[in-house]
């Protein structure tokens, strides 16, 4: 694969639609990849399966309220120093990086990594879109170890945890990045290549890459909106995907607590008879009419602009805003028994088993 400065815009717009309407504000991540390209040069992409099994990668990510990433994004030199505690804490190089999301700022932020670092950038994830928990990670799901979590900020400060419970390293990181001003750069799950190949959810930034485009290329016919359906419905991970209704913002109401971005909105059709209720930490995680669910985590609950399809995140929802809400189908292994007690609805308190996507 290969990721041009030209291509940077239908990217991001790609990882925004898969980040739920979380993962911080891609706008963000890519004027910072914009920038890292021009200065060190695009970063080289490669599969998984051009790694060796006991080839060492690790992922690079921000973690915090997507509300503090708009002001507050990371300076470059955090982003060094992440890689070489992390190499320091190993105690042998690392051969790649990798997005623990496809979602939003962190589908960037590897690339800025990369391209400073000039070690080459998998295109694979562990989640298929964003999630709000360190802990709700693929490899999490199947038994990789989360630790050494490493994280920094712009002042250089650096902490390492150590522990067995990927739940408990999420405990710990809330607690060091509310230090942090809310937000800061952190590495976890250092995988092998066997590893990666096995549990990873491949092809993702391509995905992304494409969607993004279709979006774009959408907007020269009748419906984007549509376009972006067909687009989505022909992919092997995100299919079937639907439409859940169209209409206007009426009600949003958020609050930042603990690390996240909390709170839900309300979105009434054209001619006020139906509405679907989004609830949201960091990213959707339902869609409710009434007191029936239609879509629920680890599904894909998106929120685009009716006219062209622009992906809108949960933190620049506002009222008024004429939507369409989309609900897309994950991949298989963020599917299964195991994933869905990890990050599956009643993971988030809600009273609902999960509900796959259908085509109705």
């Amino acid at each position: 694969m290969n990721l041009t400065l030209n291509d940077l815009e239908d990217y991001a717009r790609g990882a925004a639609l898969l980040g739920a309407g979380g993962g911080g504000d891609p706008y963000i991540g890519r004027l910072l990849a914009e920038e890292a390209i021009k200065t060190y040069g695009a970063p080289r992409i490669i599969s998984a399966q051009e790694l060796d099994d006991d080839a060492v990668i690790i992922s690079v990510a921000m973690i915090g309220a997507p509300t503090v990433l708009i002001e507050k994004a990371c300076s470059g030199d955090d982003i060094d120093l992440l890689i070489k505690a992390m190499e320091a804490r190993l105690g042998k190089p690392i051969d790649a990086l990798m997005p623990i999301e496809i979602g939003g700022v962190n589908s960037c932020l590897p690339l800025v990594a990369a391209a400073r670092t000039g070690l080459p950038l998998v295109n694979c994830d562990g989640m298929g879109r964003a999630f709000p928990g360190l802990e709700m990670v693929t490899f999490n799901v199947y038994g990789c170890d989360i630790s050494p979590v490493v994280m920094t900020d712009e002042h250089n400060n650096q902490v390492v945890i150590d522990t067995d419970s990927a739940a408990k390293a999420e405990k710990f990181a809330r607690s060091v990045v509310g230090e942090m001003g809310l937000s800061a750069m952190l590495s976890c799950y250092p995988l092998n290549g066997k590893q990666l190949k096995k549990w990873g959810v491949h092809g993702t930034m391509t995905l992304a890459l494409e969607l993004g485009q279709s979006i774009r290329l959408g907007r020269n016919g009748d419906n984007a909106v549509q376009a972006l359906l067909s687009a989505l419905n022909q992919t092997d991970y995100y299919s079937p995907a639907r439409l859940l209704l169209t209409g206007k913002v009426v009600d949003v109401e958020r609050v930042t607590r603990d690390g996240f971005s909390f709170g839900h909105c309300l979105v009434q059709s054209f001619d006020g008879e139906k509405e679907v209720n989004l609830s949201f930490q960091n990213e959707f995680l339902s869609a409710k009419s009434q007191d029936t669910f239609l879509a629920t985590v680890p599904d894909i609950i998106a929120v685009v602009d009716s006219d062209n399809a622009e992906p809108i995140t949960a933190e620049t929802i506002r009222f008024g805003q004429r939507v369409c809400v989309i609900a897309t189908s994950v991949p298989e292994l963020m599917r299964t028994p195991e994933a869905l007690a990890i990050f599956g609805p009643r993971c988030f308190g809600l009273d609902t088993d999960y509900l796959p996507t259908t085509t109705k």
